[in-house]
């Protein structure tokens, strides 16, 4: 099922997280004498708050009984959050020696041209400068917050960690000190996110990753860049199976394209140079300079080219299953979510107008397919837009164009009956695109993939086809790869399952464990005899006893373990154990080969 919601900004709960960092801003800057502590910036985020400090001293989590104590004084006394307008001179001067309000105050002064806020990007429409008061604190502060501090539960909240953080996000201006906190309606909520939290560092993919011998990083390889066991790179590989399955039924044709290439064809696709600093540095060849490729798009784009083209070869979806490169900053790379080398279901589809909607909806019903084949049942879809004030510098200069096709986008999703929230400034550099939400059966949020509208592109390439009419006509271009890189998704699957894949998708699906030495013949057949009827199956043979063996196979998450003893020679039989804890004796080899080829045939995702 599908979640409409309106926008975060615009809830009760963040204005409780917004009035909390407030709060918590207080309490921190109480804990020294006036004027020591100062303060930068505090907003919302998604199932909390934060609030960057320079501070004397180091804070440290023993600090936080005392923090989280003042803050429910301050939410006892009731105090009033209270709005007052001012000019930049009133603003600065009661931020008289706090630097971090007074760079804050110069970007908003520039009020012609709309200023910039926060984070240093511009503001739009008309612009002023607004204190938010409560007891003793003021803050310089755009809203909202609660009405008073009492409308605060003093239960639901909790200060959780310490980080580092550079002013503006640059590590060329000062070092502060970055206080988490979470906020929630009840004390009830506030539990319940700590106990996902718990279960999120049990299912860490990196943690589990390691345990069960999926993948590994090595530093002699390079940061970023996995290196898939034989264990995970059966994840990977029945990834792209389902993908090639699913896509073969919705007329895909797969093609292969080159790692590397001429820097001319980015300079043409116009990712050179405004993409450069997420590729990797160019190498001379013969005289040119060649790039390790971060997206397969111009290739694509390139093999339309190649041919003549009529409406009648509309739509032509091309799919391609090649690893792409970019040069992710080291202090964002993470486990498999942020990675510099990639492999992704990638594809794109050339349309004509009429035939967009119908196409793009596809892809659509495809990431529905997959949201049901993984149990993923809350996400969101996103319609990312452009800003205005980007033409021509963050995204493609052609007004008229993008208010098109972002509205083809919304009437799409409208006529097929699909919720959507709308999110300005986040588009492509060449189109809109709806961005994909999902959250884990823990109840963890996950960014997806991205179903993206390209109307520029194709023209920079000319490309075209001669329509109906006999006339050429430029196609429109849709950029989707539904299953993410596969490492953004196998890292998601590892903590949606907590490592217990279905059938289908485990590395291991039998292993076969003989009660003594004596068995491990019949053992070995079996696991052969399964092996060779396309199951990933394996005999234990080694010296441990066989307890020892079965709890090895449950650590390794095995659905299936069969033991195999004298009964079981003796009858064709095996005694099975089931990775729940489940287990039937005498279970005739025939039947339990038929019951595990329905598990993986159907992608069951019962056991």
């Amino acid at each position: 099922m599908s979640e409409l919601t309106i926008p975060y900004e615009e809830t009760e709960i963040y204005k409780v997280r917004h009035s909390l960092a407030h709060i918590m801003a207080q309490a921190v800057s109480e804990l020294f004498e006036p004027g020591e502590a100062k303060i930068a910036i505090g907003p919302p985020i998604d199932t909390g708050f934060y609030y960057d400090f320079e501070l004397p001293r180091q804070l440290t989590p023993e600090d936080f009984k005392g923090i989280e104590k003042r803050m429910r004084q301050i939410i006892g006394g009731k105090h009033p959050f209270e709005k007052r307008i001012v000019t930049a001179e009133e603003a600065k001067a009661e931020f008289a020696g706090q630097e971090f309000k007074i760079d804050l105050i110069e970007g908003l002064e520039g009020l012609e041209s709309g200023g910039v806020d926060e984070y240093g990007e511009p503001l739009e429409g008309d612009v002023e400068i607004s204190f938010y008061t409560h007891d003793t604190f003021t803050d310089l502060c755009r809203g909202p917050h609660v009405e008073h501090t009492g409308q605060i539960n003093p239960s639901a909240f909790k200060i959780m960690s310490i980080a580092g953080a550079y002013w503006r996000g640059d590590e060329k201006n000062a070092q502060l000190q970055r206080v988490y906190g979470t906020g929630w309606k009840n004390k009830d909520e506030l539990k319940a996110h700590i106990q996902m939290l718990e279960e999120a560092k049990k299912r860490d993919h990196r943690k589990l990753g390691r345990e069960l011998d999926l993948f590994s990083f090595d530093e002699e390889v390079g940061p970023g860049l996995p290196l898939w066991t034989p264990r995970g790179t059966v994840i990977i590989d029945e990834l792209e199976k389902l993908a090639k399955e699913v896509e073969r039924r919705h007329g895909y044709k797969q093609v292969r394209t080159p790692h590397l290439t001429k820097e001319d064809l980015f300079i043409r696709s116009g990712h050179l140079p405004y993409y450069a600093e997420g590729m990797y540095p160019p190498m001379e060849l013969d005289g040119s300079n060649y790039y390790v490729k971060p997206m397969n798009c111009p290739f694509h784009h390139k093999i339309f080219a190649s041919s003549h083209r009529s409406y009648r070869d509309l739509p032509l979806r091309l799919g391609e299953y090649g690893t792409c490169y970019r040069y992710e900053k080291s202090g964002e790379l993470f486990g498999l979510m942020r990675v510099r080398s990639m492999q992704m279901n990638d594809a794109h589809i050339y349309v004509s107008e009429a035939q967009f909607e119908e196409e793009f909806m596809d892809v659509i019903d495809i990431y529905k397919e997959y949201f049901e084949l993984f149990g993923i049942e809350k996400y969101v879809m996103q319609l990312s837009l452009h800003a205005a004030d980007g033409l021509g510098k963050k995204y493609v200069d052609n007004e008229a164009l993008w208010i098109k096709t972002e509205g083809m986008v919304r009437q799409a999703m409208i006529n097929g009956g699909v919720p959507f929230v709308e999110e300005k400034d986040e588009a492509a550099f060449y189109g809109p695109k709806i961005d994909v939400q999902i959250w884990s059966a823990i109840g963890r949020e996950f960014s997806l993939a991205t179903n993206q509208v390209d109307f520029a592109v194709p023209e920079r390439f000319d490309l075209t086809f001669v329509n109906a009419e006999g006339e050429e006509e430029t196609p429109l271009c849709i950029h989707r790869a539904p299953l993410s890189t596969h490492e953004r998704m196998v890292g998601f699957l590892i903590e949606h399952y907590a490592g217990k894949f279905p059938v289908w998708l485990s590395p291991e699906h039998v292993r076969v464990i003989p009660i003594t030495d004596a068995h491990a013949d019949y053992a070995k057949k079996l696991a052969d005899d399964l092996y060779n009827q396309g199951f990933r199956a394996e005999a234990d043979l080694g010296d441990k006893r066989m307890n020892a063996k079965i709890r090895d196979a449950q650590k390794m998450q095995v659905p299936y373990m069969l033991v195999v003893g004298d009964a079981e020679v003796e009858n064709g039989t095996v005694s099975l154990r089931k990775r729940d804890g489940s287990q039937q004796d005498g279970l005739p080899v025939a039947e339990f080969t038929a019951m595990l080829k329905e598990k993986v045939e159907t992608r069951s995702p019962e056991l």
